[in-house]
């Protein structure tokens, strides 16, 4: 049985349809999506209404929750603007679903947070403490970072299936994982047109700092050779 993980989409709907085409290509059904389909780019509600039909084994990350508690990211103000953008715009109905959605969750037997278990939506993970841990599950996985990890030979096996929406470690494809039948995490990198997502941030009026890293995979504010902002 293979298992799709997808996390940190962000609005950004091309990416997100390029990765459900290869998951509906490997006939993979079994699909979590660890946070963070808010954030960033003009596509909220889309990306929202194709998470809600592709699973309903989703958690919130810290962009879904400025955006359901309506709260400001204490860390970015062009988090902010962005953030700003999407209250104004997301139906409230998908408002809605994902707010009953849980900050840590269980799903086919995998440990699942967006940030860590320290805090579930804002902790940025250190799995070198991955043998030190107590899980009652084999397979634990984490978002947040926007950078593909995988550790198939500790004890306890993690994965972070870097950013479908935003990839932040030099690589523009959208990032995903599976868990395969061997029982062992992958990563999956898909080719998909960053140029519309830009193309719809500069109709909406954003500057350029807010979307030219797509096309380099890294941070915003970030340019080839240049990755300056954290959030």
């Amino acid at each position: 049985m293979m298992i799709g993980i997808i996390s940190d989409i962000h609005g950004n709907l091309p990416a997100l349809e390029a990765v459900v085409n290869d998951l509906e290509r490997k006939r993979i059904s079994k699909i979590i999506c660890l946070g963070d389909i808010c954030g960033y780019y003009t596509q909220v509600n889309e990306s929202i209404a194709l998470v809600r039909e592709l699973t309903e084994n989703v958690i919130i990350g810290n962009h879904d929750y400025y955006i359901i508690n309506n709260e400001k990211c204490p860390r970015s103000n062009a988090v902010n603007k962005c953030l700003e953008y999407q209250k104004k715009i997301i139906k409230p109905e998908l408002l809605n679903w994902i707010s009953k959605k849980p900050m840590q969750a269980v799903y086919y037997n995998m440990n699942c947070v967006h940030g860590g278990w320290n805090n579930y939506i804002d902790e940025y993970f250190n799995f070198d403490i991955l043998d030190s841990l107590n899980f009652k599950e084999k397979y634990i996985v984490s978002g947040h970072t926007h950078i593909p990890i995988v550790l198939n030979s500790a004890k306890i096996k993690y994965c972070n299936p870097g950013a479908v929406g935003q990839p932040r470690d030099g690589n523009y494809k959208a990032s995903y994982a599976t868990l395969n039948d061997n029982g062992n995490f992958e990563i999956h990198r898909i080719n998909y047109d960053y140029k519309k997502t830009q193309d719809l941030m500069r109709k909406a009026g954003f500057d350029e700092y807010f979307y030219k890293n797509l096309a380099y995979g890294l941070k915003i504010g970030s340019s080839k050779g240049k990755n300056d902002d954290k959030f």
